[in-house]
């Protein structure tokens, strides 16, 4: 496709995606629910108001740099290797930005289609990614400046998972045993600190997760160093309100339709809807969900599979589908493995699965029926080492990007037409992937609670997820 014309399609399909609900993942952890905003093309015709507006939201570092109005939101991604961040642009996988970084990096959008958290040692660094949107009367103006890492950061020991759901955003410490819960719609990189609104501490630290829902509530994994067993969820005074431990060695959450909140668990995830819990069991004494996809737009979760619980490094070939109303199971084999990276969802509510085998396998959440399995990239294998760089897709609009470390590139595949589309080569080899929209958003996930949050079985407590 000539270049042109893809980027024509890709601006209306991404400014379509923005007036949508996204799909959200965790256990390996994405996107928010946008806020439905016209734009309009104003050109060079820039409002004396909106040059002040833009100017004041834009980060210290960003400020240095020219800021440009843009004819509509201007999605980015963001893409970690061994040394730093690269930014991109969505449309054209141009990089507009070359950040430092040290150690082993992960990603999460802060849930304000501008801002990620970039998880660097003992800290959640803000990360602009330069891309914006804000409100002018009945439309919005769009604005895109320089990618920078910021100076504010959320610190603790072991900064784990991200959860962004309900309008807030939940920052879970591991090692500190602290929740900090931030208000994206209020991060500004020129001020003096993150917008916490709350930091709660945990009864034992351990490698958990918390989600704040719609009525104020929290829910929060139990356990300790030693042993995860469930969780329980807190009313808005802080009062115990429902609570389980049918969830042993608890990882990974997910939001689905109807606000059901799916867990993984050894022997099969847990779901908390309408006041209580759920348990739903595996076909098999040992099988193990411990990163799940989720997405408002089904009641359906995808998650991953295992049965053995000896193995080094498990490379399961099956997925599982729950059913959050029925409270039901089904598995799907794919004939290929896949890694904690693979899962995702598309925008009508498909799953997505990208199997070793080069091909992204798209499924019928509702029947479990594979209906494509798109090639995308060469052949792999799991590395065993769970920080290993390894094919990852990561899901913005009816868009999936895919990276291919083999080849230091990143492909556009079109949900819509299951066709890939535009691919580049990268400077550096690519690892983890996410992204924002550079529109307006509500700080919601969106479907695939967008962490990729890691399985680390292998290797349990010594890493952030």
């Amino acid at each position: 496709m000539h270049r042109s014309l893809l980027l024509l399609t890709l601006t209306a399909s991404l400014l379509l995606a923005g007036c949508a609900t996204e799909p959200r993942t965790s256990g390996a952890g994405t996107d928010e629910q946008q806020d439905d905003s016209s734009t309009e093309d104003t050109g060079s015709m820039e409002s004396e108001d909106s040059e002040q507006t833009a100017e004041g939201s834009a980060s210290e570092d960003s400020e240095a740099a020219a800021t440009v109005e843009a004819a509509g939101p201007t999605p980015r991604l963001a893409v970690t290797y061994d040394g730093g961040v690269l930014v991109l642009d969505a449309l054209s996988l141009e990089v507009e930005g070359d950040l430092e970084a040290e150690g082993f990096t992960r990603l999460n959008p802060a849930g304000d289609g501008r801002h990620l958290f970039l998880t660097e040692g003992d800290a959640f660094r803000l990360l602009d990614a330069g891309t914006w949107s804000e409100p002018h009367g009945n439309h919005n103006h769009s604005y895109t400046t320089a990618p920078a890492v910021t100076g504010l950061a959320a610190e603790g020991s072991h900064p784990g998972h991200v959860v962004r759901h309900a309008g807030t955003t939940a920052l879970y410490f591991d090692g500190a045993g602290r929740i900090d819960l931030v208000d994206p719609t209020e991060l500004d990189a020129t001020a003096a600190e993150l917008p916490v609104t709350e930091s709660i501490e945990v009864a034992d630290p351990h490698h958990g997760v918390a989600v704040r829902l719609e009525d104020g509530s929290l829910l929060e994994t139990v356990g300790t160093e030693e042993e995860r067993t469930g969780a329980r969820v807190l009313d808005a005074d802080g009062e115990e309100v429902a609570t389980t431990d049918e969830c042993p060695g608890v990882h990974g959450e997910t939001v689905a339709e109807g606000e059901a909140v799916v867990l993984g668990c050894e022997d099969g995830p847990v779901v908390y809807a309408d006041g209580s819990f759920t348990k739903v069991a595996s076909p098999d004494d040992y099988g193990r969900v411990g990163n799940v996809a989720g997405t408002e737009l089904s009641h359906v979760v995808l998650g991953d599979y295992k049965v053995d619980e000896d193995a080094e490094l498990e490379r399961p070939e099956r997925v599982s589908l729950t059913d959050t109303e029925t409270g039901e199971m089904q598995l799907v084999d794919l004939g290929t493995s896949y890694s904690f990276r693979s899962l995702a969802r598309g925008p009508q509510g498909e799953a997505l699965v990208l199997g070793t085998d080069g091909a992204l396998h798209v499924i019928d959440a509702e029947s479990g029926e594979v209906t494509e399995e798109v090639p995308v990239v060469e052949a792999w294998e799991e590395p065993l080492e769970w920080q290993e760089p390894r094919p990852t897709v990561f899901v913005h609009g009816q868009f999936g990007f895919v990276t291919e470390p083999a080849s230091n590139e990143i492909h556009i595949v079109d949900l819509d037409n299951m066709q890939v589309i535009d691919s580049a080569e990268l400077p550096e080899v690519p690892n983890e992937v996410s992204g924002v929209s550079g529109d307006l958003e509500t700080g919601d996930e969106g479907g695939h609670h967008e962490d990729g949050e890691h399985d680390h079985e292998h290797d349990e407590e010594g890493h952030t997820s």
